[in-house]
């Protein structure tokens, strides 16, 4: 009984009662509770905010187009939506949805959505729409990572000048010691059998981190924050694409968070503490949206 009542007082603390089945929790990168608006208060004085989800999540989705709404009220408008959901080469397709010259089937039927679009990103579509504010697609084009992983870098000398737009501008050098890179290595083994096919695979991840920070840092007005929209591993332990974003701006405020899974949402795993600035827990038994 006194261990109760002594716990009593420390779940208040933390926000949730013992009989909550909460959805979330939010985290500081040293794994101490966070509050939506406090977490909110920060990210709005940011000129970069990286989001990384996980894409089969529904409440990451749900949160970043929360986290969208409320950081364009606070911003006053002057926001920027970048998703690495889209490529470079469908920017017009973009631009031509959120000022209404497209409508839902042309653009669906041209842009080549992921399968989950229509559940999971498509409301931020709208609501750009609906809002006026710019949304930057800023993936490379998947068949040219695709080349890369298969035939190295070397595999874009030969591509049309033109379609070289659509990418980071070559050529590009990879850091094989940033420890994202270095943990891609171990996880497709990369011992001296596998290392020319290991390092393409890392060569094709590189093309797009570069890319995307090449083109969200074009497409960021001065004043404006942009809020990016990512696979977790893109930017988790403030690399990936922030290394590149570094390059181009090292002057940039920038505020991260990540998406993890765990059993229990009480405490943040020593495991993924320090991965963002914040980090969302969802419970690990969430439904998925695929």
């Amino acid at each position: 009984m006194t261990r109760i009542l002594l716990l009593f007082p420390l779940l208040l603390l933390l926000g949730f009662r013992a009989d909550d089945k909460p959805a979330y929790r939010l985290f500081t990168g040293a794994g101490k509770p966070a509050g939506y608006d406090k977490m909110l208060k920060e990210l709005a004085a940011a000129d970069v905010v990286f989001f990384g989800e996980q894409h089969n999540d529904p409440i990451g989705h749900w949160l970043e187009l929360q986290l969208t709404k409320d950081l364009l009220r606070l911003k006053q408008g002057q926001l920027v939506l970048g998703l690495e959901m889209f490529e470079r080469d469908v920017q017009p397709l973009v631009d031509a949805y959120a000022t209404g010259e497209l409508d839902d089937k042309a653009f669906e039927e041209q842009s080549r959505p992921w399968p989950n679009y229509a559940t999971d990103y498509k409301p931020l579509l709208q609501l750009a729409r609906q809002q006026k504010f710019r949304v930057v697609g800023t993936n490379v084009p998947r068949r040219y990572a695709s080349q890369v992983a298969k035939g190295s870098l070397a595999a874009l000398e030969t591509i049309p000048a033109a379609e070289k737009a659509w990418l980071v501008p070559l050529p590009l050098t990879v850091d094989y010691e940033l420890p994202g890179y270095k943990n891609m290595a171990k996880m497709f083994g990369g011992d001296a059998a596998h290392a020319a096919g290991v390092q393409n695979i890392i060569q094709a991840q590189a093309l797009k981190d570069a890319t995307m920070a090449y083109f969200l840092h074009q497409a960021r007005p001065a004043g404006h924050l942009l809020l990016h929209l990512n696979g977790s591993y893109h930017s988790d332990n403030h690399d990936g694409i922030l290394a590149y974003l570094r390059q181009l701006n090292p002057g940039l405020k920038v505020r991260t968070i990540s998406t993890v899974t765990q059993a229990q949402l009480s405490r943040l795993d020593k495991e993924h503490e320090q991965k963002a600035d914040f980090v969302l827990v969802v419970p690990e038994d969430m439904t998925k949206t695929y």
